[in-house]
């Protein structure tokens, strides 16, 4: 029987060090692929998520961007964070670019490399335009989430926004509320699709760390994610409306502690005519393994 070789790469996205960060794997040509072979190689996987690129004509590449498609190992996603600069960041690799533009379900999403001197390569990508939705009761969140009222931050809102993923920023207290989050997924699931959210992301200004304005926590999919690359845009989105960062400013999300897979996300938007615009999110991508799957 013959056998198709698929090369991929792996990834540690949101961090410099190895076995760090948020891992992903990229499949340099998925090109003949059906959806369904697609779906069960993520699974095989066993990933957050698993990219696919689709090579096509340069000359369309260079106005639409090159194509790809995002899978968990359970669906297609339109749009994620961390696929989406490690992604770039593999095919950087191969072309030293300083920009690529990646076109995905959502859309057309640009990232820009930055190098410096003895650091490795920085990438940033630029968010679609965050959507702000909803805001949501205190004590509804809590109730459902296993929490007091009281162990939320009550000087900010909780809220849905959406940069590609929606997402319900919940403003936590402190450290120790985020450390002992036991979250029932069933229940949370089924009040985020009432109220057009996807996920809920926690976060809390306590940080202990000067470099570090927020932490952050991700509970999903029976289980947790190191990094949240489009949450995190949401957050960004959702700081600079609020004051907890100023317009341009460049600032550090921490994530996956708890799990002991620290991340550090790199977020800052805009401003322009009272909107907040311009959302953009970066960090670090180390190479892990290579290898080929077999069909």
């Amino acid at each position: 029987m013959a056998t198709m070789r698929l090369p991929f790469m792996q990834v540690d996205v949101f961090s410099s060090q190895r076995f760090e960060g948020n891992p992903l794997a990229v499949f340099a040509d998925g090109r003949g692929l059906t959806d369904e072979q697609m779906q069960a190689i993520a699974r095989e996987m066993n990933l957050s998520e698993s990219t696919f690129i689709l090579p096509r004509d340069p000359e369309i590449e260079k106005q639409r961007g090159v194509r790809v498609r995002i899978f968990t190992v359970h669906a297609e996603l339109p749009f994620a964070g961390h696929p989406t600069l490690g992604t770039a960041y593999v095919l950087r690799g191969q072309s030293r670019a300083q920009e690529l533009a990646l076109d995905l379900n959502a859309g057309r999403i640009v990232v820009r490399f930055e190098e410096k001197n003895g650091q490795p390569v920085f990438g940033e990508m630029t968010q679609l335009d965050p959507q702000f939705g909803a805001n949501h009761d205190r004590g509804a969140v809590a109730h459902v989430c296993g929490l007091r009222e009281e162990d939320l931050d009550s000087s900010l809102p909780i809220q849905t926004i959406s940069t590609g993923v929606p997402s319900t920023i919940v403003p936590l207290r402190s450290l120790d509320v985020m450390g002992r989050l036991s979250l029932n997924l069933q229940a949370c699931s089924t009040y985020l699709a009432r109220t057009a959210g996807q996920f809920f992301y926690f976060v809390t200004r306590e940080t202990h760390d000067p470099e570090v304005r927020l932490r952050a926590r991700m509970l999903f999919y029976n289980g947790e994610d190191p990094a949240t690359g489009s949450a995190a845009g949401c957050a960004a989105a959702w700081m600079v409306a609020y004051g907890v960062a100023q317009p341009e400013e460049r600032v550090v999300i921490a994530q996956g502690t708890e799990m002991k897979r620290p991340s550090r996300i790199s977020v800052r938007a805009s401003r322009a005519d009272d909107r907040v615009v311009n959302v953009r999110v970066g960090g670090n991508c180390v190479e892990v393994a290579q290898g080929e799957v077999f069909l």
